[in-house]
């Protein structure tokens, strides 16, 4: 295919060859059905999560470690030349191949090397199969000529645990051995694992190597001590030009045709950039294109009995799973913005089967299990979604499938639900919460600590309450159905939405009717005022807002949870599980709300091209942390420094939406709705 990829993610042995700067940055690649691939720049481990295959065992995010790492030795004659490298508990770096690395790049979204030994320089790559449980890891000798083959050493180690947890030497003992040229790992009523090689032979081996440390884990005061099972070597022959290395699949059959796997991943890299790319404007930078291809790593199946090509979203790497809220949030970035409605429609009708007493799950269900209702406002995002799905598509069928769902589900608002969740026919208001129970967004607890319970009537719910009232009234209009019951409710929400005006041109309050009363935090919540397609505001107001927000809480990377003048504020997200916790809502930035408040500045003020400019600064991210992806949160003190998960669904979404929506708005303003 003719598309270009972004040449975006790309750097020298300044970065390469420095450990903090190697290591600080990180590879993810999705394969579309849950699992994941992850490292670092300098090949070290530093989470238990990164791994050249995290495959779903328990389906569908059930995941596991099951290919830990492929360390490489090239042999030249008499020399032996370590093209990998490890923290040990100890203290100790051994090997420092990262040193040997002359560049890094990302070829799209996968993961190349360039080791430079003397004369010699091996190329590397990883790369995950689409659609399947296999994962390929390549080396080639990009020299133009050699006086003789060189060979390449592979130790091969493998686990089987939960990606959430540690393991210790002798944690599990599968069945291992050759099967005609496949080199097999059998871990009984679990999986198989199945390794072959390219250009190569593989030779059977027992052993554990221990005391991997992964500093990473020991910040966030988790374990920070690993093992991995050594049950193997790849030998290989390195030529000029040609592709050897180890493929690894949990499935009965892997092509082995390396050339052929490579063609497929690129290719489909490119088809998903030509799908993207009429969608974003005539010529999009890079800097968007990279992020179009990151979408991609959050979409995966999740088929149900009654819809087979079901599917959702992963909401971050590594440690999430699919989350209501999230999915709907993301869901206009990470494929109306690149052009996918296919996987759109599939999403929204895949949620549609899990709508229970007018709510959507805060959790998405796994293997027998239960889903968790606990939240107010997946349900209200999921209407959001459905507008943004019909603006683009157009498709009435599906509307007409899921509108009494819709119905049902303003219905139970009104007249009440879980959690105390229900309408106030006093003010038309939407009040939400219990002790003990988070349900917006700002939801951490460390144990039985509820850290923002917000337990009233929060502003952003009641922005989406109006939102989505607006939007029923114009869906019942579309099919020849009345509108004037979705009318009356806005109308009254409206009306009862100005008790969150401060005085003083001092923004919005951020909960009322708490049971300490009004809460007049100021928090970016009441930015969702401005930014959603229907405000119950007017234009002073909303500019207030921005103004408030904007002086408050912006941030290059995203808007601080709480102003810092608070004395609750954390600067930084960092310690352990409690500290952690307690600051996640408390000041650090969130990057999903950037696309939010250009949105928003674009309404109040009109000028698209300036807002679109308030996202250029990840661009620069993208370089950093979670290489061409946007992580979950930053410091709430500059410089910002990116925490939490280095991938997050709606960081990328809504940047990607923000940025699709303004570009649009540039040539074709509408100052009326987004």
């Amino acid at each position: 295919m003719s598309e270009t990829l972004p040449d975006l993610i790309r750097f020298g042995r300044a970065v390469c060859g420095d450990l903090a700067q190697a290591e600080r940055r990180e590879w993810w690649l999705g394969n579309g059905l849950g699992a994941y691939a992850a490292g670092s720049i300098a090949g070290t481990l530093t989470r238990r999560y990164h791994g050249l295959l995290v495959a779903p065992i328990e389906p569908p995010l059930g995941r596991w470690l099951v290919f830990a790492k492929a360390e490489a030795t090239l042999i030249d004659g008499e020399r032996e030349v370590p093209l990998f490298s490890n923290r040990w508990g100890s203290g100790a770096l051994e090997p420092l191949a990262y040193l040997h690395l002359e560049s890094f790049h990302l070829d799209g979204r996968m993961p190349v090397w360039r080791y430079a030994i003397g004369q010699w320089i091996i190329e590397q790559r990883i790369w995950l199969e689409p659609g399947a449980n296999t994962v390929y890891v390549a080396w080639r000798l990009d020299t133009a000529t050699a006086a003789q083959p060189l060979d390449l050493r592979v130790r091969l180690l493998v686990n089987a645990r939960d990606h959430h947890s540690n393991m210790a030497p002798g944690g599990f003992t599968p069945q291992v051995g050759m099967v005609g040229e496949r080199l097999e790992v059998v871990c009984h009523d679990h999986f198989t694992l199945r390794l072959q090689t390219a250009a190569g032979r593989l030779q059977a081996a027992w052993d554990w190597i221990e005391d991997f440390d992964l500093p990473l884990e020991r910040e966030r005061g988790l374990p920070e001590r690993d093992a991995h099972l050594w049950i193997g070597d790849a030998l290989l022959t390195l030529q000029p030009g040609q592709w050897s290395g180890v493929i690894a699949s949990l499935d009965e059959t892997a092509a082995a045709d390396l050339d052929a796997a490579l063609c497929r991943f690129l290719d489909r890299e490119r088809r998903l950039l030509a799908r993207a790319r009429p969608m974003l404007g005539d010529s999009p930078p890079a800097w968007i294109e990279q992020l179009s291809l990151a979408a991609d790593s959050f979409l995966f199946a999740r088929p149900l009995a009654d819809l087979p090509d079901g599917e959702s979203v992963i909401a971050g790497y590594p440690w999430f799973g699919d989350w209501g809220r999230d999915t709907m949030i993301a869901l206009p970035g990470l494929t109306l913005a690149t052009g996918r409605l296919d996987s759109a429609r599939r999403i929204l009708l895949t949620f549609a089967r899990f709508v229970d007493q007018g709510m959507l799950p805060n959790t998405f269900p796994g293997a027998g299990e239960t889903p968790a209702y606990n939240t107010v406002d997946a349900g209200l995002w999921y209407f959001e979604a459905w507008r943004a799905y019909l603006e683009v598509s157009h498709d009435e069928a599906a509307l007409v499938d899921v509108f009494p769902v819709l119905v049902a589900m303003i219905d139970w608002h009104v007249r009440g639900t879980r959690y105390q969740i229900g309408r106030d026919s006093a003010d038309g208001l939407l009040y939400a919460g219990e002790p003990g129970v988070q349900l917006t967004w700002m939801d951490a607890k460390a144990g039985d600590w509820v850290v923002t319970p917000r337990i009233g009537k929060p502003v952003e719910i009641n922005a989406l309450w109006y939102n989505a009232l607006m939007i029923m009234a114009k869906f019942a209009e579309w099919l020849g159905h009345s509108p004037q019951r979705y009318n009356t409710l806005a109308a009254q929400a409206r009306q009862g939405f100005q008790r969150f005006i401060r005085p003083a041109e001092a923004g919005l309050f951020d909960v009322l009717d708490g049971p300490a009363g009004d809460d007049s935090s100021t928090r970016p919540n009441q930015l969702f005022a401005v930014s959603l397609p229907y405000s119950p505001l007017d234009v002073d107001r909303q500019r207030i807002i921005v103004e408030v927000c904007g002086r408050e809480l912006l941030t290059s990377y995203g808007l601080r949870s709480l102003t810092a003048q608070h004395s609750h504020y954390h600067p930084t997200y960092l310690g352990g599980v409690w500290e952690r916790d307690g600051g996640y809502h408390q000041g650090a930035v969130w990057g999903w709300l950037l696309g939010h408040y250009a949105l928003a500045e674009y309404r109040v003020f009109g000028d698209a091209q300036a807002a679109q400019n308030r996202l250029q600064p990840i661009r620069d991210h993208l370089l950093d942390g979670g290489l061409g992806t946007v992580s979950e949160i930053f410091d709430g003190a500059a410089p910002h420094l990116p925490r939490g998960a280095p991938a997050q669904a709606w960081s990328v979404a809504c940047v990607l939406e923000a940025w699709q929506r303004l570009e649009r708005l540039k040539k074709n303003p509408t100052p009326e709705t987004l």
